[in-house]
């Protein structure tokens, strides 16, 4: 399964109020995996940014001035995410203003060419996923971290990459862990499918014949093995064990 963590800073609260994005963060887990694969993008919001926004965020109007228009990234942010499940904290907040920006630029292009985010993308809210398992607890991403012993440390204001990464290691403490094992990190076509359909990517070892090193038992470990046999027979049990005192071309002492 291929998921995007993602978040995104604002001008403000509300998009229906003329707000806008002016940061995105986003990062790439395949099969619970992160895959170093990262979206960062700050972005020219055409208004203001409200002071509360700033108290949060630290990113000024001056920070973003000389940075894109939403139009001028939205091909590759959204080639990014699409047909992915994107994995948010309180995500009808960052949809909403996803969504809000890709309906402007629809508009502008005159045909609704992306979006919205839920019919090309499963959505999963790991703020109503905390909720559900910490009922009457505090689950901003703040008290996750602690409760879940995830080290944010670094995180002394918002930024939608730093929250991304930390929303991701929350995401997995929350659903048990980091479970997929890749022996090798160059899958196999059909191994690659199987990563895609979500399932467990084990590969084979292939060893060739005598490759394996046979260590042979020392005195002590003979006598020991004796010393069980023993116990064993005194015991009134049935040992079949004997013919290890012989193993194909080793002598026993």
């Amino acid at each position: 399964m291929r998921q995007i963590i993602l978040d995104t800073e604002t001008t403000g609260i509300d998009p229906r109020d003329g707000h806008r994005l002016i940061e995105i963060g986003a990062v790439e887990m395949v099969n619970r995996r992160l895959t170093g694969n990262t979206y960062h993008q700050y972005i020219n919001p055409e208004r203001a940014i409200d002071a509360e926004a700033v108290a949060v965020h630290g990113i000024t109007d001056e920070r973003v001035a000389d940075e894109p228009l939403f139009a001028d990234v939205a091909d590759a942010f959204w080639a990014f995410i699409e047909g992915a499940e994107l994995v948010i904290h309180n995500a009808p907040f960052d949809v909403g203003f996803i969504d809000h920006e890709l309906g402007r630029l629809n508009q502008a292009r005159g045909e609704p060419r992306l979006g919205p985010v839920a019919e090309h993308c499963r959505i999963l809210d790991t703020l109503q996923l905390a909720r559900d398992k910490h009922p009457g607890q505090r689950n901003n991403l703040d008290a996750l971290c602690k409760r879940y012993e995830i080290d944010n440390g670094h995180r002394v204001l918002h930024g939608a990459l730093l929250d991304a990464e930390i929303l991701a290691d929350v995401y997995l403490a929350m659903t048990g862990g980091q479970t997929a094992l890749l022996l090798d990190a160059s899958a196999s076509s059909e191994e690659g499918a199987a990563a895609a359909s979500g399932g467990l990517n084990v590969r084979r070892l292939s060893l060739s014949p005598g490759s394996l090193r046979v260590q042979a038992p020392d005195d002590a470990e003979w006598q020991a093995h004796r010393d069980k046999l023993a116990t064993i027979r005194d015991a009134g049990g049935e040992c079949r064990w004997d013919g290890l005192d012989g193993w194909p071309g080793q002598e026993a002492p």
